[in-house]
């Protein structure tokens, strides 16, 4: 997801951000710009930005933004899936900095390479580590399919932290066949607690079982998480094609409707505008869903005026932008369509969902004159749920 956000730095010219990375942060005006040229060469292209990404994991930690620095530019190298990086992302899995150790294990499995007996020893060495750490190492013996390590991670799924047993169960599923083992992240996608869906969709993504697709679909998570673990699932290869069994299923979970999801009962404010406010604005998605459907089912003229109210105050706040263009799109809300309209002509990549939103919208209300918008959307969009969507009511509505 991140690759969307480059957008946010591509006025910073490579040469500038090597110099800024190689730059002592004590001698910089505004240090910041230390880290954030990591984060600028994570999408480039040269050698040269390459080689200084590499030498950066060896900056000196005493440095607050030093510390910063090494743990962007390990993550930078993952985006940057050269396997020149490895022996450096190796080298720091022996760091004492828990978010720079992960950060290297998620780029030697962003990097995909085949490992060789020392490296896949040294990765599962880093077993012994937080509950963050353990997850992050499961799911790179996952995602590069790695076999050995089975006895180490498979006790793991009775750890009592549901994080560290999911990872180790989408190991088994993945890995070594054991579909039987993902069972318990049936109901973990219900859980209470949102850290434990969000955890339990990355989890089915990771075992790549096209069986629980449709438990992703009504799960009150995000709808960018879990449209990553659903493609992950049905598009293994990144193609941009979903199998037709699943179009349906893709479908629906890209349209988002908060009325075939499985919210609880404690999650569905009142039917007043301010406790609706409340709900999509929660950091929990099951609140958010639940504040969206409340204002799904309200009455069309006070809908009418609490989209008004929410618009003036909201709009600026992307998720709230998501919900209340979906809602708009979902009960036909004809009289608003002109938010429509501004939510897919949005480009800020935080806003990529209100897109998402935005292209089913034109379907329901049938804008046809956002046709022109909607394939030259189709045809440069890198974000698949975003592209596919744009496909699909392209076809619909010709």
């Amino acid at each position: 997801m991140s690759e969307r956000f480059d957008v946010l730095f591509a006025g910073l010219p490579e040469e500038k951000a090597i110099e800024l990375l190689k730059t002592n942060p004590e001698d910089l005006k505004n240090p910041v710009e230390k880290y954030t040229a990591a984060t600028r060469l994570a999408a480039c292209q040269s050698d040269e930005s390459l080689d200084a990404l590499i030498e950066a994991i060896g900056l000196e930690q005493e440095n607050l933004f030093n510390r910063i620095t090494r743990r962007k530019v390990l993550e930078a190298l993952g985006r940057r899936r050269d396997s020149r990086a490895l022996p450096g992302l190796f080298s720091a899995l022996a760091f004492d900095d828990e978010p720079s150790v992960i950060n290297a294990v998620d780029s030697i499995a962003q990097i995909g390479s085949v490992l060789d007996e020392q490296q896949r020893k040294t990765l599962l060495n880093a077993l012994e580590g937080s509950d963050n750490q353990k997850r992050s190492v499961i799911q790179a013996h996952a995602r590069l399919g790695i076999n050995e390590g089975d006895r180490e991670i498979s006790v793991l799924e009775q750890d009592a932290n549901p994080l560290v047993a999911g990872a180790a169960r989408a190991y088994a599923a993945k890995v070594h066949g054991r579909i039987d083992r993902l069972q318990p992240l049936i109901p973990q996608l219900t859980d209470p607690i949102a850290g434990r869906r969000r955890s339990a969709v990355i989890d089915l993504g990771d075992a790549g079982e096209r069986s629980v697709l449709k438990h992703l679909v009504t799960s009150p998570v995000s709808m960018p998480l879990r449209a990553k673990s659903a493609f992950q699932i049905v598009d293994p290869e990144k193609t941009g094609l979903v199998p037709e069994p699943f179009t349906e299923l893709i479908t629906s979970l890209l349209q988002d409707n908060p009325m075939n999801m499985a919210i609880q009962q404690e999650w569905i404010c009142e039917s007043s505008v301010s406790e609706i406010e409340k709900n999509l604005q929660h950091r929990d998605e099951g609140k958010q869903y639940g504040g969206a459907l409340t204002l799904l089912n309200m009455p069309s003229r006070q809908q009418l005026d609490a989209i008004d109210r929410i618009h003036d105050k909201f709009w600026s706040d992307y998720g709230a932008n998501y919900l209340l263009t979906a809602v708009i799109g979902l009960k036909q809300v004809h009289e608003r369509s002109d938010l429509v309209r501004t939510a897919l002509a949005e480009t800020l990549p935080q806003y990529a969902k209100s897109r998402v939103a935005a292209a089913w919208a034109c379907l329901s209300l049938e804008l046809n004159d956002q046709m022109e918008l909607l394939q030259e959307i189709q045809l440069n969009a890198k974000w698949l749920p975003l592209k596919w969507s744009c496909e699909q009511v392209l076809k619909q509505m010709s």
